[in-house]
């Protein structure tokens, strides 16, 4: 890929989010990663010496920051809303649209980078849900775009790591499910280490295009 694995420079969006936290910690952490560039609509509030953040408000739109968003080897798009309670076209424009705007506009300025995008467990194109249709054929066409590599995430229940800004509040109260969960059905069941972890692991591999469900992620993340 052209990098050793402390040469590894990542950019990351939604790190305003639960998931894009802990993607962000990880890699803050990581000694395999030199630096990180986060793209965000608003701070995501933390500083480090490896970090850059670029704070732009339109991501259909990244003509005006192009030139700052090359030079990367690895895209970790943590970035989505839910759709509960919003309308089908916004979702899709916000999920779909969104999502492969941002693909397109890095894949074009970074050869050989590695996309990891956060999807959800039970994500398929051929599904009644909607929602299930538009993450898959968003899984689908990633995969078409000319990135090194191409990791699709499907996570279900996701354990924050300690000390999370953004971590949604009910977890607090349900985090104790967590190992009884993970002994039933371990394939719904990851921690965010194990997530961030398996994403900085996706760097060491070469010509890939996978879908990664839970215990895959678990199965990465020791590698």
């Amino acid at each position: 890929m052209g990098k050793t694995r402390d040469q590894n420079q990542v950019i990351i969006t939604g790190a305003t989010g639960m998931v894009g936290e802990g993607v962000l910690m990880q890699c803050l952490n990581s000694t395999e990663i030199s630096r990180v560039l986060v793209v965000n609509r608003k701070p995501c509030g933390y500083t480090h010496p490896k970090l850059k953040e670029i704070i732009h408000p339109d991501f259909f739109d990244f003509s005006q920051i192009e030139d700052q968003l090359s030079g990367y080897n690895a895209c970790f798009f943590c970035l989505g809303i839910t759709s509960v309670g919003v309308d089908q076209e916004t979702y899709y424009k916000m999920t779909y649209t969104l999502t492969m705007h941002v693909a397109e506009t890095l894949s074009r300025l970074n050869k050989n980078m590695t996309f990891c995008y956060v999807s959800g467990g039970g994500t398929n194109e051929n599904s009644r849900l909607k929602w299930a249709q538009v993450k898959g054929k968003t899984e689908n066409d990633l995969a078409k775009l000319p990135f090194e590599q191409v990791f699709n995430f499907r996570p279900g229940f996701i354990k924050p790591l300690p000390g999370q800004k953004y971590a949604h509040k009910f977890y607090k109260y349900i985090n104790w499910l967590f190992p009884i969960g993970r002994a039933i059905y371990p394939n719904g069941f990851c921690t965010m280490a194990e997530l961030g972890r398996a994403m900085i692991n996706t760097l060491s591999h070469n010509d890939e295009r996978r879908i990664l469900e839970g215990k895959d992620i678990i199965a990465l993340a020791k590698e």
